[in-house]
């Protein structure tokens, strides 16, 4: 069972682990914390892009020779095969590691997979730790190998004085996080320039509004893992397609407690999501929801 310092040191690596959203697709982002045989954390890491070192591979070489007979904290399973990098068990392996303490084991890996090769190696191995909690930083990533297409999120703010300001404040918060964005009729990289140009394509136009499912499967061949779509005007593309929208987040302005809360349409909020996050910004108020899953 994980102790209190792997827990804790889990944390920071999911902390971690976010720093690569926007730039790691169509790798995972992953963050690795490396404690020594006393359980001081001496190395910390995270992966950036495709091309680029892992996680693990960071958080090894800020480690040293400190890591060897201790535990590497990690948010995903270690990868198992060769591939633009080395295979991230064999570097574990290499450092003399003793334990690996895995959030969420990879549906991608290869072969036997590498906890198995991990613990074929003498490695002591447990997953499945703080899992639920890594899956806020993975599961966009997961939904969208799962499915083959990228996770979709739609941020909108009701109609109103407000809506404008609202929406260009959604698209300033949000896009950090996905990997490419369409406000109005443009579209471009989340964090622009920030994935490896080898390994990522924008697709060739915004145009979500003929054949939606299509246009994010090409997305999807193209290295995009996550896209935000911001913006009310959107309405017609996107409310048929319900069912390919994985978050919906809508920005509501602010209003007197004697009076009813204008949100716009009554299906702005639908059935089949579930709020996970409400948070009152400057006039509005924004609900933040996620898909049910089956």
């Amino acid at each position: 069972m994980a102790s209190d310092l792997e827990l804790s040191a889990m944390r920071q690596a999911i902390t971690l682990s976010a720093l690569g959203l926007g730039t790691t697709s169509p790798n995972p982002p992953v963050g690795c914390v490396i404690l020594d045989q006393h359980g001081t954390v001496v190395g910390a890491g995270f992966h950036r892009r495709k091309g680029e070192p892992h996680a693990e591979v960071h958080a090894l070489n800020a480690a040293g020779g400190a890591a060897r007979g201790g535990t590497a904290v990690v948010t995903l399973e270690p990868c198992n095969h060769v591939g633009v990098t080395p295979a991230c068990r064999q570097e574990l392996i290499n450092a003399g590691i003793s334990r690996v303490v895995i959030a969420v084991m990879d549906p991608t890996s290869r072969g036997a997979g590498g906890a198995s090769m991990l613990a074929a190696a003498g490695i002591e191995v447990e997953t499945d730790v703080l899992r639920d909690e890594a899956l806020i930083v993975l599961e966009p990533w997961l939904t969208a190998t799962e499915r083959g297409r990228p996770y979709l999120t739609w941020a909108v703010a009701a109609e109103g004085e407000h809506q404008s300001a609202a929406e260009e404040r959604l698209l300033i918060d949000l896009r950090a996080n996905a990997d490419l964005v369409i406000a109005g009729k443009t579209l471009d990289e989340g964090i622009p320039g920030g994935h490896a140009s080898a390994h990522f394509a924008l697709p060739g136009d915004a145009d979500i509004g003929v054949g939606l499912p299509q246009w994010l499967s090409a997305a999807y061949k193209g290295g995009v893992r996550s896209t935000l779509v911001v913006g009310y005007e959107h309405d017609v593309a996107m409310r048929p397609q319900m069912h390919a929208i994985d978050e919906l987040i809508v920005a509501v302005p602010r209003t007197d407690p004697s009076r009813a809360l204008k949100v716009g349409r009554p299906d702005l909020i639908p059935i089949g999501f579930r709020v996970v996050e409400v948070a009152a910004q400057g006039d509005s108020l924004t609900s933040r929801m996620r898909r049910l899953r089956a």
